[in-house]
């Protein structure tokens, strides 16, 4: 059991890359076996059977690497359950193939810019929401702005605070540039007079990935019936509410 546990916490950090949440939270994965000698078998499901397969591919690789990275695991088998891709996923997460060789013919970029492109989006996200929590908090976009990793680091913030910076963070290495510690995503400063609609900019990126995650919620209980009470999902009004007032 404690085992199992150890397996689900990795994969908890594990997140969908076009939706920027934990595959657990999100109720993808359906199984755990531990053996007693350490090999690992997780199974997962996705909302449809048609799901990109570049995501699902990286997905199904990060899952692999965060369980092998474990001390006591010997092996780690990721197995997806109904897919158009079905086998050549599996078989290519099993003989540790790059998403290129996986899909020779479909492939337009290997793993690595896979994962580097939607990490990009989902730095944008979380920085969007750690700027937006800064300047609730009355900090001034120059204040902001001025801080460099360090500075940003021994701010003192609320419990809110703390985990969206704590989240920016893992993601804020993904973007060379000046050692700000808030810039563009090309590395770029952004101005103190020009936050404001940087933000309305980059808040696109949130509100698509919050409107795709409502919808594989949907798509995913109507998918296997899941009995399992939803959070509550907004509607598509609630997305063009606020879309509007981030214009």
């Amino acid at each position: 059991m404690a085992r199992t546990q150890d397996v689900r916490a990795a994969l908890d950090r594990v997140t969908d890359p076009e939706l920027d949440e934990s595959v657990v939270e999100l109720g993808f994965i359906t199984g755990i076996t531990v053996e007693q000698h350490g090999d690992v078998l997780v199974n997962f499901r996705l909302p449809t059977y048609w799901c990109a397969a570049n995501f699902s591919y990286l997905m199904a690789s990060d899952m692999r690497d965060a369980v092998v990275a474990l001390p006591w695991v010997t092996a780690a088998r990721v197995v997806l359950d109904e897919h158009m891709f079905v086998e050549a996923i599996n078989d290519g997460i099993a003989e540790n193939k790059d998403f290129q060789e996986a899909f020779p013919t479909e492939a337009q970029m290997d793993l690595s810019a896979i994962r580097l492109n939607f990490g990009l989006k989902s730095f944008e996200r979380r920085q969007e929401v750690l700027l937006r929590h800064l300047r609730g908090q009355g900090f001034t976009p120059d204040t902001i702005l001025a801080l460099d990793i360090s500075g940003l680091s021994r701010l003192t913030l609320d419990p809110e605070g703390i985990m969206a910076r704590t989240r920016y963070l893992e993601r804020r290495g993904l973007v060379g540039g000046l050692p700000r510690a808030f810039v563009a995503r090309d590395g770029g400063l952004i101005s103190p007079d020009m936050l404001a609609v940087y933000l309305r900019n980059i808040r696109r990126v949130g509100l698509n990935a919050e409107f795709n995650g409502a919808l594989c919620r949907g798509l995913l209980a109507a998918r296997y019936n899941t009995s399992s009470p939803l959070p509550a999902e907004p509607e598509l009004i609630d997305f063009i509410k606020q879309a509007t007032a981030s214009q």
